[in-house]
């Protein structure tokens, strides 16, 4: 299984970050232990949503949507709700 998911920065709330792996527990630990490029200056993180897909291309294929204009809107609107 690959994982798409939204994590939030407990220091910055309105900081959140999307991304797709294999091995979701790994994947947060990494984040949280700086070895993200795009994450260590939010640290630490919570994971706040996630969805399963059987394959990796269906999952970056929405992962990539999710990073997208109205993939943003729609993650706001129907997957973290108010926040």
């Amino acid at each position: 299984m690959w994982y798409v998911y939204v994590i939030r920065s407990l220091a910055f709330p309105e900081q959140e970050y999307v991304g797709a792996t294999a091995d979701i527990r790994q994947r947060l630990k990494d984040h949280n232990a700086g070895r993200s490029v795009h994450t260590p200056k939010f640290m630490p993180w919570m994971l706040v949503w996630y969805c399963a897909f059987p394959d990796k291309h269906r999952a970056l294929a929405f992962e990539t949507y999710l990073k997208s204009h109205s993939g943003r809107a729609f993650s706001r609107k129907r997957l973290l709700g108010p926040g």
